[in-house]
């Protein structure tokens, strides 16, 4: 089964089209509304304790701004911590985060408490504007009343920065953002997250972490023509960032079905494991969010995502023996030296690429982009040195990126789809044209 990619200029002018018709339904959903949830409470304390008051309740937000990793989207490159400006690339075009500090005229500083909640529930800002799901609220509404609000006492003791937010590069009529009250009526369902009684504590603070504030599934999950995200197959892999984010459901191929959760828990912690280690955005997850997570907290997200089904693996592979030769030989003058002749990597150091769900992903697009351009493992507490790898851009040509792509993908019994020197190609010059925060 081909993988899905990232729409082309072709693929983005059919979404437009399609996204056209529905504008048509405008009529038909203005009047629709949904059902509001505002007092369902967060499931269990956090896995550390806070003191009670205000002081409490800022602590308790600071904790929760990590959890939901709000400083890397809303801090440009070289930028001030939460002030927005960061590119965020999407198949439709690039749009930028927001300001949020409490600055009153750029940031969020005239905001009160139901506004923000009103945002993170509803999608909507102070002034009644639509927000673009790249801020990922179909997942936010998922947070408690009482959690929102922590989150907002705490973004109110920011030191406030006037930076006027930048405007979005999006083309007509995805540039409209009143649109995006049909997307909602189709696609959103807001309400706080409830219980499952049948459950244990643990499992739904994990449940509620993943699912609300920690928004794994804005990333790891497939995305329809209109971007939402498959809710029918979650966590079963998807696009972001012109990187792959690869299953966390339960396959053993290219999923957590060979992980155990202190596997997950190590992961979330330092940014690697036995079996991988953390590469393109997610890198960057680990080394500005779940690092900081308590131990209880990473434990309850293994629990939940250990859950997760297996789903079908219908993956067929054929790859030309004179592929596997050619990146073979590849392999060994630039990748043996690291990572090993059995691809075994070496525990504490370089990752292992034999049995490694991420590079059987679905898509090669986190694999080959790791190739071109390099990557670096988060520097934690847990683990502080953050090794990196050079890039490879300048050194091989697209088809030898696809041979040895290829090799790494079928070799030490791994097994996954081909990959040809057009698809390198394209994401070569995606990534070079890809706008920097």
């Amino acid at each position: 089964m081909s993988a899905p990619r990232i729409p082309g200029p072709s693929s983005a002018n059919r979404t437009i089209a399609s996204l056209l018709l529905l504008m048509l339904a405008a009529a038909l959903c203005a009047g629709c509304s949904h059902p509001r949830d505002e007092a369902a409470p967060s499931t269990t304390k956090l896995g550390e304790r806070m003191s009670p008051g205000p002081y409490g309740q800022i602590a308790r937000g600071r904790y929760l701004v990590r959890a939901g990793d709000c400083a890397a989207c809303h801090t440009a490159q070289n930028g001030a911590p939460f002030a927005g400006g960061r590119a965020v690339p999407t198949p439709f075009g690039t749009i930028y985060s927001s300001n949020i500090t409490p600055d009153p005229d750029t940031g969020i500083g005239r905001w009160n408490d139901a506004d923000f909640y009103r945002a993170m529930h509803e999608g909507i800002d102070r002034l009644g504007h639509h927000l673009y799901p790249a801020f990922p609220y179909p997942w936010y509404t998922r947070v408690s009343r009482d959690d929102v609000l922590a989150i907002k006492a705490y973004l109110d003791t920011l030191a406030p920065v006037r930076q006027a937010n930048k405007s979005n590069d999006l083309p007509w009529p995805l540039d409209i953002r009143g649109d995006m009250a049909v997307w909602n009526g189709l696609f959103f369902d807001p309400g706080t997250y409830h219980s499952d009684p049948k459950r244990s504590a643990q499992w739904n603070r994990g449940a509620y972490l993943v699912e609300g504030l920690g928004h794994c599934g804005a990333c790891h999950s497939a995305k329809n023509f209109a971007g939402a995200s498959d809710r029918d197959h979650p966590f079963t892999g998807g696009f972001a960032e012109h990187a792959y984010a690869p299953s966390l459901a339960g396959g053993a191929r290219d999923g957590l079905g060979n992980w155990s959760e202190q596997d997950i828990v190590q992961y979330l912690g330092t940014g690697r494991n036995s079996r991988t280690a953390a590469a393109g955005p997610m890198a960057e997850v680990v080394q500005e969010s779940t690092q900081y997570l308590s131990k209880e907290d990473r434990q309850a997200i293994a629990v939940y995502l250990k859950s997760l089904p297996t789903p079908s693996d219908d993956t067929v592979a054929t790859v030309d023996k004179d592929t596997l030769s050619r990146g073979a030989a590849l392999y060994v003058d630039n990748c043996e030296g690291c990572h090993l002749k059995q691809g075994q990597g070496e525990l504490g150091g370089f990752p292992p690429l034999r049995q490694n769900s991420a590079v059987q992903a679905k898509s090669a697009d986190t694999l080959i982009g790791v190739i071109l351009d390099g990557a670096r493992i988060p520097a934690t507490a847990g683990e502080p040195t953050g090794l990196a790898m050079q890039g490879f851009a300048d050194h091989l040509s697209d088809a030898q990126i696809a041979d040895l792509t290829t090799y790494i993908r079928n070799a030490w019994g791994n097994h996954a789809e081909a990959v040809d020197a057009d698809h390198v190609q394209d994401l070569r010059e995606t990534l070079r044209k890809s706008p920097s925060g």
